[in-house]
């Protein structure tokens, strides 16, 4: 009589071996993703950069400080500071809206609200995300536009003393980089308040519960054990709104009355950004323009790189608030 007690070390070895071969193959699959991601960054990199030298070897202007932009003319004059200004500009108005709002909504649906509430609330959150740019362009041009005459001239009346907020021409359209700020810090609101609603939600529900027992209020508890844990993820969906307002073509273009001047009165018709002149001018750019386009593309992408660059260094210094680390 023969026994089957052997075949389950020899089963137990195969799916061993066969878990190890899935693991190798995992392994490189992923080693070769990364590799590939490498690559296509480089080539892009060296893209531009081969556009941008042929375009910056011919410019009669100081491509860093000139406002004009005339790279077709006979004597080709062109460059960045009014985009490289209303770009950080329009970014960083929508990052001072957005980043508080979006903390506030993220902790009020993980923390305060009942679930019965919460759940549909963060659904309608997150399908803002998925609203095409167009769709805010138009809104913000139909709509954002003209109920803003009258923030800018109560901003012009009680904060003009600032420079910033001083209205030079009174009553004119506000089609300016204020209310593309606050367009940006629409469009951004989503995405920092869904990555901030789960990285709040992974705290340990044992520092909760001991901030509670000993006798902390609700906000004290969020303040000392909530938002510490949650720190580096609020930085990296803060940067990831950032690189899409850093980004945004389409609803700037509808929205903002472009012009190569450089004003810091911020109420004030005017000015651009990196997108925004590159969607405007591609398809009519002659080649020559085309290569100066790139130039400006190729500083929008450094300084992309530059802010996320930024963010992991800031993650990388606050692993002791990490999740892995809790």
């Amino acid at each position: 009589m023969t026994s089957s007690t052997p075949a389950a070390p020899r089963g137990r070895e195969r799916r061993q071996r066969d878990s190890r071969v899935g693991d190798k193959i995992f392994m490189n699959l992923s080693r070769g993703s990364g590799i590939l991601l490498l690559v296509v960054m480089a080539a892009i990199a060296g893209f531009l950069t081969w556009r941008s030298g042929v375009a910056l070897s011919k410019n009669e202007g100081n491509f860093l400080t000139t406002f004009e932009w005339t790279p077709d003319a006979p004597k080709p004059v062109f460059g960045i500071a009014v985009l490289a200004f209303g770009t950080i500009v329009s970014a960083l108005i929508a990052m001072v809206i957005a980043v508080p709002v979006a903390i506030g909504i993220a902790l009020f649906i993980s923390h305060y609200a009942p679930r019965r509430i919460a759940q549909p609330f963060a659904y309608l959150v997150d399908l803002l995300a998925a609203v095409p740019s167009i769709i805010y362009g138009l809104w913000g041009a139909l709509f954002l536009v003209p109920h803003l005459s009258g923030l800018n001239s109560w901003l012009d009346e009680y904060l003009g003393w600032t420079y910033i907020f001083d209205q030079s021409r009174a009553g004119t359209t506000p089609r300016n980089l204020f209310t593309v700020g606050i367009l940006l810090a629409i469009m951004v609101l989503p995405i920092i308040t869904a990555v901030s609603r789960e990285v709040f939600r992974q705290v340990p529900r044992m520092h909760e519960e001991a901030a509670l027992a000993l006798g902390a209020t609700r906000w004290e508890m969020i303040r000392t054990a909530v938002l510490p844990f949650g720190r580096p993820g609020i930085i990296s969906a803060s940067m990831l709104g950032l690189g899409r307002a850093l980004g945004e073509t389409i609803a700037v273009a509808v929205v903002l009355s472009s012009s190569n001047v450089l004003s810091l009165h911020l109420l004030d018709p005017g000015g651009g950004t990196f997108a925004q002149n590159i969607a405007l001018k591609f398809n009519e750019a002659q080649p020559f323009g085309r290569d100066a386009l790139m130039a400006s593309g190729l500083v929008l992408f450094v300084i992309t790189l530059l802010v996320n660059g930024a963010a992991r260094l800031i993650v990388a210094r606050r692993k002791e608030y990490s999740g892995a680390n809790a």
